[in-house]
């Protein structure tokens, strides 16, 4: 009989497991206890969206939507897409369910995000993500608490150290309109020294020439128009109140000019956590305010902020992870006792104890087994139920079940 070729894992992804899911698993139990001590609530959303989300959302000449889309056609006939990214889909829910009566909200969420790119360090096709909104506030004290709760964030992971905060404004919507036509107008007169991606930006996105990595554009983007020239008084007093905020909550941050959001809904902040422990790939952690969005689809003008985290780069620049240690292992030294190390087992557990227990191989050779995974506490158990600790035995809960059984 021919043997059966076992089928690969899909490019692209990858199985977790050992330190790489304690990692994992690491960020996103700090990302919800932080997110618990700033009030916001969390959600849980379908991975699968109307393909019209994000087409309306992210413009169908970005790169998302035009190349990196899983998107099909299911049975009934209607475009479906695995979601890329998790703002539009909540800007969706916002909407849909009415959740208007209860703004502002904060909002985060976790979860898979697919992709077809090129697999790269820390990004996979299906990747994931942590998420932090806040809908419905136009005052720059929510860009001020997302910011803070991000930097607590990283610094509750331990991964601060070499990460900066890079911050940039966008100006309002009139601002932002100034400072677009004075960049087409200043692009069109260096067309002839453009690249081939910023020629095809110039029409769709001309902001993003201003962030190329193309050496040909450098020094045309460096040189371009500064949105500081085209501020209007609100949107210099709405960046002032950010960075005051910002100062006053000891937050470090600096300036970078050339950080921008092609897409026009996006208004005032924007912002990156970058690190230089990632290569080129260095933004852990990144968003800004689009307070457009949302009547994009349809909907009322409504002033939002977000952020967006990658939990595999996240958990890459961790430099160790808590290891979880079994507090009780009971050792069965004689088969006969099994029943009684169940109920024992039971009892623990339902105390809040992590425990387990060995009860196979030699006997004589069970109790070394146990030793060698490293618990807290060794309990043996006979035919006559527990009789005995070696251990730290310091813990208060393991103390008291044990003591009820004297």
């Amino acid at each position: 009989m021919a043997k059966i070729q076992t089928p690969q894992a899909v490019r692209g992804t990858q199985d977790m497991f050992g330190e790489t899911e304690e990692r994992f698993a690491h960020v996103v139990a700090t990302f919800e206890r932080v997110r618990r001590l700033y009030g916001f609530k969390g959600l849980q959303l379908p991975v699968i969206e109307p393909t019209a989300v994000f087409s309306r959302s992210l413009g169908e000449a970005t790169d998302v939507v035009s190349k990196e889309m899983y998107s099909f056609e299911d049975r009934g006939g209607d475009s479906i897409t695995l979601r890329p990214e998790f703002t539009a889909g909540i800007a969706r829910a916002y909407l849909t369910n009415g959740w208007q009566q209860f703004a502002p909200m904060k909002l985060s969420v976790h979860g898979p995000l697919f992709r077809y790119e090129r697999p790269q360090k820390g990004r996979y096709r299906q990747f994931h993500q942590i998420d932090a909104e806040i809908i419905g506030a136009a005052e720059p004290a929510a860009d001020v608490e997302l910011l803070v709760m991000a930097d607590q964030l990283l610094k509750e992971l331990g991964i601060n150290d070499g990460v900066t905060l890079q911050l940039n404004t966008l100006g309002d919507t009139p601002s932002r309109d100034a400072w677009r036509a004075a960049l087409v107008g200043y692009f069109n007169d260096h067309k002839g020294a453009l690249s081939e991606d910023s020629l095809a930006r110039l029409e769709k996105n001309p902001l993003r020439i201003l962030d190329s990595k193309d050496p040909k554009d450098r020094p045309i983007a460096d040189t371009a128009p500064v949105i500081d020239d085209y501020l209007s008084g609100e949107a210099q007093d709405f960046f002032g109140a950010v960075t005051a905020g910002l100062d006053a909550a000891g937050v470090a941050w600096t300036r970078n000019a050339a950080l921008v959001r092609g897409l026009d809904y996006y208004r005032h902040t924007a912002f990156e956590f970058v690190t230089d422990r990632l290569g080129a790939q260095g933004t852990v952690l990144g968003g800004g305010r689009y307070d457009g969005l949302i009547e994009n689809l349809g909907g009322p003008a409504t002033p939002a902020v977000g952020w967006a985290a990658g939990i595999e780069r996240l958990g890459m620049l961790i430099d160790a992870v808590p290891t979880q240690q079994i507090e009780a292992m009971i050792v069965l030294e004689n088969d006969a006792g099994l029943g009684h190390a169940f109920a024992l087992l039971r009892q623990l557990r339902q105390a809040g104890i992590s425990a387990d227990m060995i009860a196979t191989g030699s006997p004589k050779k069970r109790y070394d087994k146990a030793v060698k995974q490293s618990p807290a506490a060794i309990l043996r158990v006979n035919e006559d139920g527990y009789y005995g600790m070696s251990g730290e035995g310091n813990n208060d809960r393991l103390t008291s079940v044990l003591q009820s059984l004297a």
